[in-house]
């Protein structure tokens, strides 16, 4: 008989929103399929429970949502406050289970936790996605920032941490060793996958073959560099260069308005550039499907998910080739730079434009590409899970 894990979403469950951290969080739980029981904090009632049927269809929404925050509509928070103050119970959840918690999680869960804890005798492991509120803390909110050294203290409490990239490991260990600290979990580098579905010939896309399209698929943030990428389109524009920029992702307020900004002024000018904003999952797979290639400029990465993506719809990608993006790129179909300025982006971009030689390599490269997939991810977590299960005995 397999040990029962449970798999902590407590954020997810309650937004519709297809950030990358919720988009693994989805993804894990379909790999891992009836292997695992997914929770929630429950903070209205207090307790560590199983999901019920609206926090489910939350999961299962094909996304497209303008919020990235979790929600509690209001009467599921009046419903679970009078089942506190009656007092009724949630079924015990198994006292060997293992824990997963893929999630980047508040303070709130993280108080909640050693409840949790006490009451599962399993391993317990946490889905580290990277180190960027210390790396790059001027151009990630305030509020992550603030609240990042406190959550990788709270990883110490962990059995293992599964690493979503070699990168994001080292960074992870760095910090422990610049603290001094002798004794941390033993973390683990386990690359996410990605799954492609071949769209139904009713949403086909239609391909302008005329003109071009270069897809950047990643929400609207300073990290993710969209104005080096928007400055790079309108040198090339300016010179001639025909082709358009689609952009899909949500916008981030407090590090996304000036790339916002800038879009408006482009579109203003009557340059062809596109920002659809979050869109759902179907949408996205036709938009790469669409597409000419794709481009990726963010500045700094856990994984690199789209990346991934691209190149599994058989799309060259062109991004940088540090830390984990080079990393994502190292099985080939993709154009790597060694910066992501708007002068490295806009010679990228403008080189598969113009050489069609050069973009027909690189998608014969994607297309030969083996894709890890989230099954594969999954696979390997949970052989490791068991690892530490052995360990513990």
């Amino acid at each position: 008989m397999t040990d029962p894990l449970l798999l902590d979403l407590s954020h997810t469950c309650h937004t519709r929103a297809r950030t990358g951290v919720q988009r693994v969080a989805r993804s894990l739980r379909a790999a891992l399929g009836s292997g695992a029981v997914t929770i929630t904090h429950d903070p209205h009632r207090r307790i560590w429970r199983t999901l019920e049927v609206w926090e489910r269809a939350n999961l299962d929404h094909p996304g497209g949502a303008r919020g990235r925050g979790a929600r509690w509509p209001l009467a599921r928070r009046w419903q679970a406050n009078l089942r506190r103050l009656f007092g009724a119970k949630a079924p015990p959840l198994p006292a060997n289970a293992g824990v997963v918690v893929p999630e980047i999680f508040s303070p709130a869960v993280a108080a909640a936790l050693p409840e949790l804890f006490a009451t599962t005798g399993g391993p317990r492991v946490a889905v580290f996605h990277d180190a960027i509120a210390l790396r790059l803390p001027e151009l990630t909110p305030a509020g992550t920032v603030a609240r990042f050294p406190a959550y990788l203290q709270e990883l110490l409490a962990f059995d293992g941490i599964a690493a979503v990239s070699a990168d994001s490991r080292d960074a992870l260990l760095e910090y422990w060793r610049w603290l001094g600290l002798s004794r941390t979990p033993p973390v683990r580098a386990i690359p996410l996958g990605t799954d492609f579905t071949p769209l139904p010939p009713a949403r086909a896309p239609e391909v302008a073959r005329d003109l071009p399209t270069v897809l950047c698929v990643g929400s609207i943030e300073g990290r993710k560099n969209h104005l080096a990428l928007l400055e790079a389109a309108e040198s090339l524009w300016a010179r001639g260069h025909r082709f358009e920029l689609r952009l899909i992702g949500l916008a981030q307020p407090a590090t996304g308005a000036a790339a916002l900004a800038r879009i408006e002024e482009l579109r203003a000018a009557g340059r062809p550039v596109r920002h659809d904003g979050p869109a759902d999952d179907m949408t996205v797979a036709a938009a790469y499907a669409a597409c000419t290639f794709t481009v990726y400029p963010s500045l700094a990465e856990g994984f690199g998910l789209p990346v991934l993506e691209s190149v599994a719809h058989g799309k060259p990608c062109v991004c940088s080739s540090r830390g984990a993006l080079g990393e994502a790129a190292a099985g080939g179909g993709c154009l790597t730079l060694s910066a992501v300025t708007a002068t490295e982006l806009a010679g990228g971009i403008g080189r598969l434009l113009a050489e069609p030689a050069a973009l027909a390599e690189l998608s014969a490269q994607a297309r030969r590409r083996p894709i890890r997939t989230w099954r594969d991810h999954a696979a390997e977590l949970t052989a490791w899970i068991a690892e530490l299960r052995a360990a513990r005995r």
